[in-house]
């Protein structure tokens, strides 16, 4: 039996690689003659830099970035050699076919994981960290640049990371507005300072549509779970825009970028990276399926094993989990998708075909959200002795 084990995160309980190594600890006990391979899932968030890199024998180097609120915090830099990778996924990412790609996880730097509840409002938090760790590609003269997006606690449009590659924002009286945040945008008058040229191409990891503004926008959608209060979205949507829109004329650049799908991805760092270095958007699922080699694994393997904390009609709108079901489906594979909760309308989106005895919530009945966190080692575990056959 050929076994392909391919977790996504159980958010603050189990990383994917936790989940997949739990997993397989527990099947390789109960079948040791089954063969097991592990593909831990990312979306662009969580694991996203660690992940690509170690499959592809690349190199981790640990930096000192600043964080959503300025402060210090640490953050994993992954470099995989381009020539490591298949023609056919350079051709993907439009990268070169030689030299070095850097990979960064936005949210090592700026992420909401930094923030404890009361801690998280999108006023006063900063892409500074990513300008940095962008900075640190040029230094190991990368020719490429992949960044993934998910989990941010920011909505600052990457105006932060473009202060930190040189970007001034100046006040009325030709001042320079330090650490620049949405508290602070009504005090800048005018831009100052040159866009670097010498960053390598930038893709940008990420499976978000919505544009930068509007009910659909970064603010409407994202910024509650930011700290971002319903009465503060006109205003925050009214800077944004005006903020938007003086940086596409300081770049020359069109103001239909504001429009496009996936500019209000993380806060709208998409779009100030593509206003300001033409980054291009690659779909972040397709990106791990490609970069991971899992059409191959997925052709070799008779069951597959997937899941993730939470699991409703999201999942199966292009993540990670819910993908693989449509490919096991098509593929006439059996797989088995465990999650720490399901959600009670799950069965009204899941494929017809797809049976519902082969979804199964770790976490017991009753049990608090906070007990559930603590358990979810030994729930996953029991669950996969329980159910794998």
């Amino acid at each position: 039996m050929n076994v392909l084990i391919a977790f996504d995160k159980f958010k603050d309980s189990l990383n994917a690689n936790e989940a997949c190594e739990i997993a397989a600890t527990e099947i390789s006990l109960l079948y040791p003659d089954w063969n097991l391979e592990t593909a831990p899932l990312t979306d662009g968030g969580d694991g996203f830099c660690e992940i690509l890199t170690k499959s592809r024998q690349g190199h981790l180097y640990k930096e000192k970035v600043h964080g959503p609120l300025f402060e210090l915090v640490d953050a994993h830099l992954g470099v995989v050699e381009l020539e490591l990778l298949e023609p056919e996924l350079r051709d993907w990412l439009m990268v070169p076919s030689n030299g070095k790609i850097s990979i960064i996880e936005m949210a090592q730097a700026s992420g909401l994981h930094h923030l404890n509840q009361d801690k998280r409002d999108l006023w006063h938090t900063s892409t500074l960290g990513v300008g940095e760790l962008i900075s640190r590609t040029v230094e190991l003269e990368s020719n490429a640049l992949l960044i993934g997006v998910g989990g941010s606690a920011t909505n600052d449009l990457g105006l932060g990371t473009l202060e930190a590659l040189g970007l001034q924002f100046m006040s009325s009286e030709n001042k320079p507005i330090v650490n620049l945040t949405p508290a602070s945008w009504g005090m800048v008058d005018h831009m100052k300072g040159k866009i670097p040229s010498n960053l390598p191409l930038i893709r940008i990891a990420c499976d978000v549509k919505n544009p930068l503004l509007g009910p659909q926008g970064a603010a409407a959608i994202y910024g509650p779970q930011k700290g971002l209060e319903a009465k503060d979205w006109i205003k925050i949507e009214a800077q944004s825009e005006h903020m938007a829109k003086m940086l596409c004329k300081y770049t020359d650049t069109n103001e239909m970028v504001i429009h496009e799908e996936g500019s209000g991805a993380a806060g709208g760092i998409s779009f100030g990276l593509r206003t300001a270095f033409g980054a291009e958007l690659v779909a972040g699922f397709d990106l791990v399926i490609r970069w991971l080699q899992l059409e191959k694994k997925l052709e070799d393997a008779d069951l597959i094993i997937t899941g993730e904390g939470r699991f409703d009609r999201s999942s199966l709108q292009g993540k990670g989990p819910g993908t693989l079901i449509t490919k096991a489906l098509n593929g006439k594979k059996r797989i088995l998708v465990f999650a720490g909760l399901l959600s009670d309308d799950i069965n009204t989106y899941l494929p017809k075909s797809f049976s519902k005895e082969n979804l199964i919530q770790i976490t017991p009945d009753n049990c608090t959200l906070e007990q559930a966190l603590c358990d979810g080692r030994y729930n996953l575990a029991r669950a996969i002795r329980d159910t794998v056959t």
